[in-house]
């Protein structure tokens, strides 16, 4: 899961060298903390945050094959 977060990330910035994920598990659900540059926040959240809706969507669908819940933090 860390490695699809961190490519659909690294395709949607200007900066892809500066994508950086951090993966927290915890009991029930794992956590992925995704950075970015400064100037590429906006390119991840989108207008209306609906391009982190759909990663969220995306990874979200891609865990049920592993009875998993995944939630994502930009900071």
């Amino acid at each position: 899961m860390k490695e699809l977060v961190e490519l659909i990330a690294r395709n949607l910035v200007d900066n892809p060298d500066d994508v950086q994920v951090r993966e927290v598990q915890g009991e029930r659900a794992t956590t992925y903390e995704l950075s970015v540059a400064p100037s590429d926040v906006g390119k991840i959240i989108g207008k209306g945050g609906r391009i982190i809706k759909s990663m969220r969507t995306v990874v979200s669908a891609a865990a049920l094959q592993e009875n998993r819940r995944v939630h994502i933090e930009v900071n």
